[in-house]
Formats: C-alpha cells, structure tokens, sequence
C-alpha cells in the first residue's frame, strides 16, 4: 500500500516533466500508474492487509492503513477510474492546452490521495488525505483559473468541502478521546458505542464532513457550480471519486453508528430531501453537464440513504449502486465532453442529429443511460432493484419510515428514468426546431475507447450479478443482522419488478411533459447558492465591523493591549494561585551585572537619541550584551547565533535607514509619555516574575539533565543544542523555517510589487560594465567612485572565500561542536552581505547567480524529505538515521541523516539573506537611483 502511495507521488512529481517531453500522449504513460495499482488491488482482494508505520506515536499520528473489502471496492473505482480518465485526457486536450503539465501532475496526485483516504485507518490520517482532495479539487475546479466562473467554482467547492472537513476533524477528535483510540478498526470492533452527549456531537460533526464531500442537501450547490471545471475533472472528482469519499465514510461507520438515534435522524430525512429536490432540478436545466451535476446529487442522497439505513441488505445495495454511479456517470460525462469538444456546444436546445451523424457515440451514452434509469439487463437496474427491497424489507425502521423511504426512492428513481431520456433526447435526437448548423469532427477511437470500456462494464456487472454478488457482500456481512438476500438480474415477479414497472412509466411521463417543467427565471426552490452568496455577505459584514471595533489603525494601542494582556492575565493568576516561594540569585559573578547595567544604558539611550543609525546600534549593543552572557553560562551555540543574527539585523536596518533623514526631524519627535513608560517598566518587570516562577513551578527532574545522552544515543551528535534542531525537535524547526520562507516572500513581493523571480542581475548586464577596467570585485566598477572603498574591495576580496569555508566549517561541525546549519548560513549570508556592501548590487549576481526563491524552495523541500528518507532507513520521520561505513584510508565514517535537514535550514537561512539584499538592498539602491 505504501508503494502505491509513493508511486502515486512520483508520478505526479514527474508529470510535468513528462508533459513536457511527450506533450498529451504522457498521459497515457502516468495512466500506467494507477492501472499497476489496480493489479495490486486485484492480487489481494479478499484478503486483509493492514501496514503500520510510526510517525508521531504521542499525538496518535502514526500511518496505519488497512486494506478490506470496502476498501477494494473503493479502490477499484479509484484506480479503475482513474486510469481511464487519464487515458481520456490523452485526446480530450488540444497539443498547445496551457498548464496541461500541472493538470496531470494534480489529477495524478489526487488518484493517490483518494487511494490513501480509503485505505486509512487512523483517522487523522484520514482526515490529511481528506484535506488533500480538497485542496486538489480546489486547484483541478479552478483550472481555468482566467475565467471567473471557475475561480467561484473553485472557491466555492473549497469553502464548503474544506468547512465540513474542520468540523468532520473536531468530530474525530471526540471519537478517539472517548474510544481511547483512533483506529477505525478498533472503534468499529467495540462492543458497544460509548453513551453521552459528546459521542453524538462527534458522530453529527463527521456526518456534516460526509453529506459537504457528497453534496447533501443543504450543501449540494457546489457540485452543479464545479461543472465549470475541465470534463476529466468531473467525471473523476465528482461522478466517481471525490463525491464518494462522503459516502464512503458513511459505509464505512455504519456497522458501528448505524442504530445510534442521531445517525438515521440526520441522515435518512437529507438524503431523500436531496434524492427528490436534485432530480427535479435535473429536469429544469438546459445544459447537458449541469442535467448529469444534478443527477449526480440526487443519486448521492439515494446512495447516503441506503449506507444509512443500517440492515447488510441495504449496505449491499448501496455498494452495488455505488459501482453503477461510478460506471456509467463517468462515462456519460465523458460523453458530454466528447460532444462538446466536437460540437462547441453543451446546449441540449442547440443540438440535434447527433444520433444519425455518430452512431457508435450515441450507442455508448444509451447503454450508459440505460443503466442511470435502471433498466434491464444493466448494472443500474440490480442495484436499484435490490434498493427497493432493501428498504421495503428493513426491519429496525418503524413501518411509517419505511413506507416513506419507498416512495420518495421510487419518486427519485422516476426523475432518474425521466432525465436520463432527457440526456439521451437532448443530446442525440433530431430536434426540428434546433438550429442545425452545428460544426461537427468525428472523435478517433482513443477518445472512445475509455467511455466504451465503463459502458460495456455496466453490461458486464449487470449479467454477472451473480459473481459480483461474491465481490460485493463481504462489505454488507459487516452490519449487525444476517444477509439472506443476493444480487441478481431476475428475482421472479416480486413487489421491486412491479414498482419498477410504475417507475418507469411514470419516469417517461414526466419526460413527456418536460415541457412544463421549465427552469424559473429566479427559482425559490432549493436556490441554495444565493443563500451562500447572502452568507458570504453576512460573514464580510461581521468581520469588517469586529475590525473596526478593535482595530483603531494606532500601532502604539495595539501594542498597549497586547503587553497589557501579558501583564495583567498572567500576574493576576499567580496572585489568586500561587503559594509557592521562588529563590533568585542576582548574578553568578559580578561580570554578568556589568553586562547587564551596560545593556540597561543602551536600552534607555536608544529611547532619546535623535539620529537613526545611533539608535540602531546602541539597541544593537543590547543583542551582543545578552550573547554575552549566554557565553558566560556556557552556551557557545546560543551566543553564536546571537552574534550573527544581530549582526545582521544591524545590517538589515541599515539598508532600510538609507531612505529616512538621518536625524528625527523636530516634527516628528515624541515627547516623553508616562503612560507608555509605565507600561514598558511594568512589562520588564512582569517577564521575569513569570520565568521566575515558571522556573519554581517545576516539580520532577529537569528535563535538560537527560538531553545530552539522548542527542547521543538517539541523534548521533555531541552537540545537544544543534541535535534538538535538526532531531528531537526537527518538527518545530520545520515549522519555524517555513515560517521564514513566507516571511522572505512577503517582504520580497512588496518590495518588488511584480514578478521577482530569476537570478540577481550580473555585472556585464549593466550598461555601464567595460571589461577592460580592473577592479579587486568583479562589479565593483560599477560603483561611483564617490561610494568606492578601495580598502573594503580589497579585504572583501581577501576574506570573502575564507568566510566560506568558515560557514562550510560551522555547517559540518555542528554536530559534535558549536555551528550548524543556522549558524553556518548566517556566516554565508554575512560573507554575501559584505560582497554586496563592497561592490553594489550587481555584486550579488557575481557572488551567487542563483534566485533567492529557489534556494528557499531547495532548502525547505529538503528539510522536509529527511522525513521521507528517515522513514525509509527505519527511523521515526524527521528523526536520525545513522549509517556507519568502513572505508580504506578514510576508516570508520558516521553518516547521520540530520545532516540532510541541516543542509535544508542552511539553505533557507542562505535564501533569506539573499532575498533580504536584494529587495531591501539591490532593489531599493535603483528606486533610489
């Protein structure tokens, strides 16, 4: 399972590659990829396979996967599906579609997420391959991202899917607090569900995530509005993949939550609500694909039905109907994409002769549509029968609801037969009144082929419902009761076959008066994308006037009430709680108090200085002082760090200082405040009282005195400092350096305002280079000689290279000694700070020629892969992975993974000073030239 997951992110990594080279045919070679993961899935069905994989063990993070009937089912219409839908794209698109590469790299990717959804058994896990879809379809919906009704779409779908999705995760939270576990394994095989209140707000909440993923009334609206998302994309993501991830979920916890009040009460009422209101809106619309978007919703709370109703009988009906939506929705909405790649048209009041003019088309949308109506011999028809007598016959629902469940499933299956013939008539028949001027070009056969193979498929699965019965019942035996029915093409002449026959001749009924049912200009009935649109209005207006109220646009006041919270929250909680004594001692020796005073002076200095640059530097002398004393405490990595980061913050704020007046004009000067003075007294008073008592508060044995050992033992390193970095607490340091790569690219964009990317401009770029003056840098001849430091030339080009090695040194040695990746990007990125000082801003281009966005890229997508690499040398994700090798002359040789995330932070950190000198640097050197 775990390398067809991993096969799945190759493939989308290498999709774009593969576009380029091959152009559309590559996506017949990555329909390889889910078409092998299939035969992986044929190999062992019937089995149970279950892989375990240590993550994050403390917050129940670990990667469990299991793979059962329900499972197989799933990812046969997964793969399955997918194969053919890449297959499809192979034709559907033009040579020259633009972003066809990225296109196939999200629609490969969004195979493997949904593979991984359904084969999970922790369900956070669950919920991050939940997410994934979401994201993917959010980006797959909006690919024509020029167009703004795609850009709705795509928002639309994210908004409502990922909304559900939170609620869905905070749901799973209080089901695994109250199973003690959050395997779905174990929580379906306890004995009884846990009573109480929280278990049946954590059942509504993950029922809200599944009826929002599978577009239930009342947030069905955004699947009719993501049909402006290329036709793969719908007849994948919502015909057989995404739209059934809710309804999977659903299967999937019914043999636990099926007879909890709270699950037939929410689900069975929304599901025949949706089955009833989408088919009728099936009848209304002019558009071939938004007819097949509404059947699709209504065949969804048709199949939220059944998997709700909680008997093995209906469970097998709802999977058999499962695999017939999938079958030949996907097919018809490759038909539709056929039809309007060929006649520039999806207006079913503009086609006409489609029938006469491709026959081997219109032979493969009828057997298709044959199947949506449930007619014999199709797939369609056995799972809609055995869905008739699955309700009729389900004893653990009172006689009224049943009675209920009949007749609204045989109302909806009636608009299924009614649009179905609308589909077929619209689309094919010949229409007098049609304009019959329609341009028309055959499609070949690749084009075809995929739609052919899910019709012939439904014909297939409908005369061997016999041996589909095998396949699909396993699932069903899960549910409490004793499954004695089957799946057959004739049960005799019973109650279903007699309410089919009513079906159907009211289904054709309603098809001849469709006439009548015309689509109202503003409909009221179920017009729930205006009351989307009303909310989103309603939420703008909350948060523009909570903005208001406590942003009053002052940065001094918002600064006021964020340290007056730290002051007054904290302070009052140790005054009504505490007891507890604290012991201080003011210094270890007398030089620390020196330091200290000394830092103090430059602290108040820097509140009445007048000039800029002064104030900067005594605020500057402060930093030093504290890395000072971490020396003194003997924390030679801390005080490292200390140093360069200071350093270049003075740096950084000198860039900035060239474009102010040196002095503080008399206008501008603020006189002294009392009440911001107490503040900041009150605020250097707090903080160490609460690390005082913080400190007091501890109880067992530090946690400090165990590092030392652990960083050895666990990381491979002596250095404990650089080992909690890249190791122990490698998670945090991911986070914190994708927190400085958005940070980079902020500043970058606002500074740049426009596209920032590629390298730092050369000096032979410039108009003024002439190579034939000497100079000690290599662009330093384009500075003015007013602003040419012939010394500062001279070192620079003296102790540039020795810099680096230094840095390459500190990076290296980190381990075992004071340095790291941190500390030895800081000293490369002071070595490219005094390149750019000493020869402007083309310098950049000649020290490193490399753009600052890729070196931030490169650094984090490093930093994360040691997870990857860990996990496939045995270790814990993000943790050490030691290799030792004996090698001639060299002889023993430690190899720690860490140092491969190390290299990411040195990266990152290099990026950022880059990205800093350029947009606060070279960029504002020619704004202000």
């Amino acid at each position: 399972m775990l390398s067809v997951l991993l096969g799945h992110a190759l493939a989308a990594l290498a999709a774009p590659l593969c576009v380029r080279a091959l152009g559309r045919n590559a996506f017949y070679l990555l329909a390889l990829v889910p078409l092998g993961s299939l035969g992986w899935v044929i190999a062992h069905w019937g089995q149970t396979v279950n892989t375990h994989v240590q993550w994050a063990p403390q917050i129940s993070m670990d990667i469990d996967l299991r793979f059962d009937s329900l499972a197989a089912v799933m990812s046969v219409l997964v793969l399955g599906v997918g194969a053919l839908v890449l297959a499809y794209c192979g034709r559907y698109f033009d040579r020259d579609e633009a972003k066809l590469g990225l296109f196939a790299a999200e629609l490969v990717g969004f195979a493997g997420a949904m593979f991984g959804l359904v084969i999970s058994d922790n369900m956070l896990l669950l919920f991050v391959f939940w997410e994934i879809t979401t994201v993917l379809s959010f980006l797959l919906v909006g690919h024509y991202a020029e167009r703004a009704n795609s850009r709705r779409a795509a928002i639309q779908a994210l908004l409502v899917t990922g909304a559900g999705g939170l609620a869905m995760l905070v749901g799973i939270v209080i089901l695994g607090l109250k199973y003690q576990s959050f395997l779905l394994s174990e929580v379906l095989a306890a004995d009884s569900v846990p009573g109480g209140t929280a278990v049946s707000v954590g059942i509504a909440l993950v029922l809200l995530g599944a009826i929002s993923k599978s577009a239930i009334v009342p947030l069905h609206f955004w699947l009719p509005g993501a049909m402006a998302a290329p036709t793969p994309v719908s007849a994948y993501l919502h015909a057989a993949a995404m739209v059934k991830a809710g309804v999977y979920l659903v299967a999937r916890l019914a043999p636990a939550f099926a007879q909890t009040p709270i699950w037939q009460v929410m689900l069975l009422p929304l599901g025949i609500i949706t089955l009833l209101l989408a088919g009728w809106r099936a009848m209304q619309v002019p558009d071939l694909k938004l007819v097949l978007a509404f059947g699709t919703v209504s065949q969804l709370g048709l199949l939220i039905t059944m998997m709700a109703v909680g008997t093995p009988y209906a469970a097998l009906a709802g999977i058999t109907l499962l695999l017939a939506h999938s079958l030949f929705k996907a097919c018809l909405f490759m038909v539709v994409g056929i039809i309007d790649h060929s006649a520039g048209t999806r207006d079913l009041r503009k086609l006409s002769g489609l029938g006469r003019r491709e026959p081997v088309l219109f032979g493969i949308a009828a057997l298709a549509a044959l199947s949506m109506a449930g007619l014999p011999p199709l797939l369609g028809f056995v799972g809609k029968e055995t869905a008739l007598g699955a309700l009729w016959s389900a004893d653990n629902l009172a006689t009224p609801a049943r009675v209920a469940l009949v007749a609204g499933a045989a109302i909806g299956s009636a608009f299924t037969v009614a649009y179905s013939a609308r589909f077929v008539w619209g689309a094919f028949a010949d229409k007098p009144n049609a304009e019959n001027t329609l341009s028309w070009h055959a499609p070949g056969p690749l084009l075809l082929g995929p739609p052919a193979v899910l019709a012939v498929a439904g014909l297939a699965a409908g005369l061997g419902a016999p041996l589909l019965d095998r396949l699909l019942s396993p699932y069903a035996k899960t549910l409490p009761g004793v499954l004695d029915e089957h799946l057959a093409l004739w049960h005799g002449v019973n109650g279903p076959l007699v309410l089919t026959v009513f079906i159907i001749a009211a289904g054709f009924a309603l098809f001849v008066i469709r006439g009548r049912i015309g689509e109202p200009e503003h409909p009221r009935l179920g017009n729930a994308d205006r009351n989307y649109d009303a909310a989103l209005r309603a939420m703008d207006r909350l948060s523009l006037r909570i903005t208001g109220s406590t942003q009053s646009g002052s940065l001094p006041a918002s600064q006021a009430v964020i340290l007056g919270t730290l002051i007054v929250l904290p302070t009052v909680l140790l005054a009504v709680g505490t007891r507890q004594g604290v012991e201080l001692r003011l210094w270890d020796s007398p030089l620390q108090a020196a330091i200290g005073a000394i830092m103090i002076a430059m602290a108040l200095a820097a509140t009445v200085l007048r000039n800029r640059l002064a104030s900067v530097l005594v605020v500057g002398v402060t930093g030093y002082g504290c890395g000072v004393i971490f020396a003194l405490h003997g924390a030679p990595d801390l005080a490292l760090t200390q140093f360069l980061v200071e350093t270049l913050m003075l740096v950084v704020f000198v860039l900035v200082l060239r474009a102010f007046p040196a002095e503080i004009a008399d206008g501008q000067a603020t006189a002294f405040k009392v009440r911001r003075a107490m503040l900041a007294i009150a605020v250097g008073v707090a903080v160490p009282v609460l690390a005082a008592f913080a400190t007091a508060a501890r109880r067992g044995e530090a946690i400090w005195r165990g590092i030392p050992d652990a960083a050895y033992e666990l990381g491979g390193g002596k250095n404990a400092v650089n080992v909690l970095l890249v190791d122990i607490r490698a998670w945090d340091t991911l986070g914190e350096i994708s927190v400085l790569t958005v940070a980079a690219t902020g500043v970058a964009s606002l500074v740049f305002r426009s596209r920032r990317f590629g390298g730092a401009p050369r000096a032979a770029e410039s108009p003024l280079y002439d190579p034939n003056k000497i100079s000690w840098l290599p662009a330093a001849r384009l500075v003015d000689r007013r602003d040419r430091s012939m010394v500062l030339q001279i070192t620079t080009r003296l102790i540039f290279p020795t810099i680096m090695v230094l840095s390459v040194y500190f990076f290296f040695s980190g381990h075992n000694a004071p340095g790291g990746g941190f500390a030895g990007g800081l000293i490369a990125g002071l070595a490219l700070t005094l390149r750019y000082l000493a020869g402007g801003r083309y310098e950049l281009g000649e020290a490193l020629p490399v753009d600052a966005g890729h070196l931030l890229g490169a650094g984090l997508t490093l930093a994360a892969g040691t997870a990857t690499v860990s996990l496939l040398l045995g270790a814990p994700p993000l943790s050490s992975a030691i290799l030792e090798v004996t090698l001639p002359v060299l002889g023993d040789i430690k190899l720690v993974t860490a140092l491969f995330f190390d290299l990411g932070v040195y990266l990152v950190v290099v990026g950022l000073v880059l990205d800093v000198l350029r947009s606060l640097g070279a960029r504002l050197d020619k704004e202000l030239t």
